[in-house]
């Protein structure tokens, strides 16, 4: 009896689609918002706390420092995502957005290297290690808190994870693009870089009221947490993992790149960084609005033969591309590129939440889907954009990203393959 009051209770207390999205996307969408400007500011960043005398070796400490912050994400994700998993994915969900608003706080308010020194570059390591933790159990927590309330909408509600990714890259464009407009390169360099990453401290209070104020999900809240998930999934469900990483191998990587296009058209191209600005800017209104727009059409059609048909017309353009790009370089060129890998990542990106969640039953959900998503952020997320400058800088090419993103178009091709047949 006393279960079926709990379930009642649950069910007449059942939040909003509106709010139980906007209480789970805002933690994703502070969290990509901080990655997305420490990339698109990368290079000031590097003035202000890896200054040596080599640009180059400031950019790559900078990316550096970048990358390193994603190793610590796995240990999130095991950490979070089995406290999501045993004691419920509400909880979880403010844990890490608290600690993601700490690193933040640390990043905005740092004094630079010209004035504490070795501490400034080890503190900002620390933030960033901070916020990495954090956002190691943001994506498998929120995910199965969306689709465990909404498993009817699942493919429409689970690709706004995606969608607030684009949102958040569009908000960091537009400050990069602003910046670059109103503010001087001097005023940028020292203290302009500040401005978004103070911008995202105040979203951080408004995603901690709302989180307060939602329920756990029904099927979660009677369901018997599982004593042991983690043991469960690196014994029984190893190959789900394998399965769950490869699909997400093509989604982090494009999406990492196009927070590398700054640094990649300034560099690179030679281009102006307004114009960088620009690109990224489009590609974030792309992935904003086509992303659950396709989500409703896989609701439709299916997830597979959109997974498929963007990941073959990635794998056969994305060369052809790269090669216009460096040949004809213009802001033109530039923007094509950008917004043509936005589109196919948008509409690969709609699918993926919501068949990952598919592959893990609920005992071992928010686990199973934090480590393979931040498994596979962190080899070839992560780190893609100091693997694309070691790759150039390497083989003296600017083709060198096209190279890499058409391996990890294959990559996903053969995950697909293997699990298609697990898609409910």
């Amino acid at each position: 009896m006393s279960t079926l009051n709990t379930t009642a209770s649950l069910h007449a207390n059942k939040p909003s689609l509106h709010k139980t999205l906007f209480a789970t996307c805002i933690g994703n969408a502070l969290e990509w918002f901080d990655i997305a400007v420490y990339g698109f500011f990368a290079s000031y960043i590097a003035h202000a706390f890896f200054p040596t005398r080599d640009p180059s070796v400031s950019i790559l400490l900078t990316f550096g420092s970048f990358g390193v912050s994603f190793l610590i994400r796995p240990l999130g994700a095991i950490v979070l995502g089995n406290y999501a998993d045993r004691h419920g994915r509400k909880k979880a969900l403010l844990l890490s957005i608290n600690l993601m608003m700490l690193g933040g706080a640390v990043i905005t308010f740092m004094p630079g290297y010209d004035s504490i020194g070795l501490m400034a570059p080890v503190l900002i390591l620390l933030a960033r290690l901070v916020q990495g933790f954090s956002a190691g159990g943001e994506f498998g927590s929120s995910t199965a808190f969306l689709v465990e309330h909404f498993p009817e909408r699942k493919a429409f509600i689970a690709s706004w994870q995606f969608a607030t990714q684009g949102a958040s890259t569009l908000m960091a464009s537009a400050f990069g693009l602003g910046l670059t407009k109103i503010l001087t390169e001097s005023e940028i360099q020292d203290w302009g870089w500040r401005i978004p990453f103070a911008f995202g401290l105040l979203i951080g209070p408004l995603g901690i009221y709302i989180r307060r104020h939602v329920h756990e999900p029904a099927s979660f809240a009677t369901h018997q947490p599982d004593v042991a998930p983690l043991k469960r999934l690196f014994g029984r469900q190893k190959e789900l993992m394998l399965l769950a990483i490869g699909l997400m191998v093509i989604s982090t990587a494009v999406n990492y790149m196009l927070n590398y296009v700054p640094t990649y058209a300034t560099r690179n191209l030679h281009l102006p960084g307004s114009v960088a600005f620009t690109a990224t800017l489009m590609a974030g209104v792309i992935l904003t609005v086509v992303t659950p727009v396709m989500g409703l059409w896989a609701e439709r059609i299916g997830r597979v033969p959109l997974m498929w048909g963007s990941l073959i017309l990635l794998i056969v353009t994305i060369y052809p591309a790269f090669k216009l790009v460096v040949s004809h370089t213009t802001p033109i060129t530039l923007v094509a590129l950008v917004c043509w890998m936005a589109l196919l990542k948008s509409i690969y990106f709609s699918t993926v939440p919501s068949v990952m969640a598919d592959l893990f039953p609920m005992g071992t959900r928010a686990s199973g889907m934090a480590i393979s998503y931040n498994i596979a952020v962190t080899v070839f997320g992560g780190f893609a954009p100091l693997i694309c400058s070691l790759l150039i800088t390497a083989t003296g090419t600017s083709l060198a990203p096209g190279y890499y993103l058409m391996a990890m178009s294959v990559l996903s091709g053969l995950a697909l393959l293997r699990s298609q047949k697990r898609v409910k």
